[in-house]
């Protein structure tokens, strides 16, 4: 018996993915239906290899006898249809950032606390973290399973495919435009983004954060360890896809690069290329496209008693994104709770 999945925000960059990857991964699903605003009712989307799928208006949709709700719509559309459709029956794996720090709200990373997740139950809902720090905590959970982190300093590079589409554009145009000779417009960023890079992402705090930045440190006590302190730098880069992240890592007891080379071989979504050579490391193009998190740059923090640099790069609009969504999906199947909420 299949299940009938609705896929909210399908026409953005993460929606489309999410349709993309339910193809790819052949999940049990006997219906797909793709939800957008008003404006995109009737738009054809591709679903899989070979299908074609109609958008409908999500303000409308009646969300009862839908078993799973992809959601990535942005936090406000969110706010009110997760509810809508969770009250209705359905389970919604939401990727904004609306319930991510809502106590009765599981945020979940299938490698990393799939346990949590039959929390579910209170509110119907699941969440998926911000990308960067999804990627982080898949690195970092089998490390902290053998040594125990104590605190974790991360300065981030991330593409602009992080702030949707007109971040795209806004990269396109502006690189474009350099080489033509032509002004540079600004829209979606507070400075060039064209051969820059911008040390500020999301809304700055009181404190002098970015809200990117905290979300970085509270997601991370949420679905690792409470205990963990996290210190991050949020800085935008002129890539289109794929997020990177230099980590330093402070443990409890002794680990050696060697140490972690061998754990993170073996753990589950991470793939380890570290060669202390030209080209021995992984970059955003490479990561492209991809499903895992790559680890690269291992090295001993001399600076600390036990400490660990290294490099991360993951494609943050799949596993940062639509295939986390999918892998929780999945997630519910495998561990039974789908037939508990039907």
């Amino acid at each position: 018996m299949g299940y009938r999945v609705a896929v909210v925000g399908a026409t953005g960059n993460v929606g489309r993915e999410m349709l993309k990857i339910l193809g790819e991964r052949n999940f049990p699903a006997d219906e797909v239906i793709p939800l957008a605003s008003s404006r995109s009712i009737g738009m054809t989307i591709s679903y899989g290899e070979n299908d074609e799928l109609k958008v409908r208006d999500l303000a409308d949709f009646d969300f009862r006898g839908i078993d799973i709700v992809l959601s990535s719509p942005g936090a406000k559309v969110s706010a009110v249809h997760s509810p809508r459709a969770a009250k209705a029956g359905a389970i919604v794996i939401d990727n904004t950032s609306q319930f991510r720090m809502d106590p009765d709200v599981p945020l979940i990373v299938p490698e990393v606390n799939p346990q949590a997740l039959k929390g579910y139950t209170k509110r119907n809902i699941i969440a998926n973290p911000n990308c960067s720090t999804m990627q982080m905590v898949v690195a970092l959970k089998p490390l902290h399973d053998f040594a125990k982190i104590k605190r974790v300093v991360v300065s981030t590079y991330q593409s602009v495919s992080g702030a949707g589409k007109e971040g795209m554009d806004e990269l396109f145009e502006q690189t474009r435009n350099v080489y033509v000779n032509q002004s540079i417009e600004r829209r979606k960023f507070t400075k060039q983004i064209a051969f820059n890079v911008i040390p500020h992402i999301d809304v700055f705090m009181d404190d002098g954060f970015t809200k990117e930045e905290w979300k970085m440190e509270v997601e991370t006590k949420k679905i690792l360890d409470p205990m963990i302190k996290v210190v991050a730098t949020c800085v935008r880069v002129p890539v289109f896809v794929g997020h990177s992240e230099s980590l330093f890592v402070e443990f409890e007891k002794p680990i050696s690069d060697a140490d972690a080379r061998r754990i993170l071989r073996e753990a589950p979504g991470c793939s380890v290329v570290d060669q202390r050579q030209d080209e021995g490391y992984v970059t955003p193009i490479e990561a492209a496209g991809e499903d895992k998190v790559y680890i690269s740059r291992l090295r001993v923090d001399k600076s600390v008693p036990h400490g660990l640099a290294m490099w991360c790069v993951s494609d943050n609009l799949r596993k940062g994104a639509a295939l986390n969504a999918v892998q929780i999906a999945e997630e519910l199947v495998k561990q039974g709770l789908m037939d508990k909420a039907a």
